[in-house]
């Protein structure tokens, strides 16, 4: 890996334990409940460890990102854990969710160009017809943004901690078509993002028929 990675690496490390520190500051000054602070510290150091998941993926299931791929990643950690949940813009900018359930499909879209690349193994790229990687990037960011929606249901159904907003703030559950309206909105958010993506490449693609080799997930083979 370049220079260039691991610089933009130990940057947003420091800039990680900046927001944990942040995060332990607001719990000794009791700016939230104790739980709940508690909690934001745990997501800050799980945010802190989840900037090396590339690392984790190489070492330990023998594959490797493309770095522009990591770097996509590595704005999407930054935007939602680190500014959106420890930062709390979630809360402050009433649209900051579905900024996230935009950028993660798009995220995800790459990822799946990658997967079909290397499931493809010693297929040339410029063989196969992009509509390929078009559509299956595109079914594969939907899929995961289904199960999201499902983890979600299962912490609100477990934990009760309203992640698809069937309730108010103060607990009173929405009725009817109002319940459904937080999760039916995340779902449309990540169809366009995936869509968008989708669209970005098929641009940036033309005239260029191996141009999704660079979105290749490489398998690593050590002798």
């Amino acid at each position: 890996m370049s220079g260039h990675y691991h610089r933009i690496q130990r940057v947003f490390t420091v800039f990680g334990f900046l927001v944990l520190a942040f995060s332990i500051w607001e719990f000794f000054q009791g700016v939230y409940p104790q739980s709940q602070g508690l909690m934001f510290i745990a997501q800050a150091i799980l945010g802190i460890l989840l900037i090396f998941v590339p690392e984790y993926s190489k070492k330990l299931l023998k594959v490797q990102l493309p770095n522009a791929t990591v770097y996509f990643y590595w704005f999407f950690l930054l935007i939602s854990v680190f500014m959106g949940t420890i930062l709390h813009l979630i809360e402050i900018v009433s649209f900051w969710d579905k900024i996230l359930h935009a950028v993660s499909p798009m995220v995800l879209t790459a990822v799946g160009y990658g997967l079909i690349c290397m499931l493809l193994k010693n297929t040339p790229v410029k063989q196969v017809s992009p509509w390929l990687f078009l559509l299956m990037g595109f079914a594969f960011a939907g899929l995961c943004g289904i199960f999201w929606e499902f983890w979600e249901f299962m912490c609100d159904s477990i934990g009760g901690m309203n992640l698809q907003r069937y309730a108010t703030l103060e607990g009173t559950p929405f009725i009817g078509r109002d319940a459904l309206m937080d999760t039916m909105g995340d779902l449309f958010t990540n169809t366009i993002g995936a869509a968008l993506m989708g669209v970005i490449a098929y641009v940036q693609g033309r005239g260029n028929p191996d141009y999704f080799e660079s979105y290749r997930i490489q398998k690593i083979n050590h002798k």
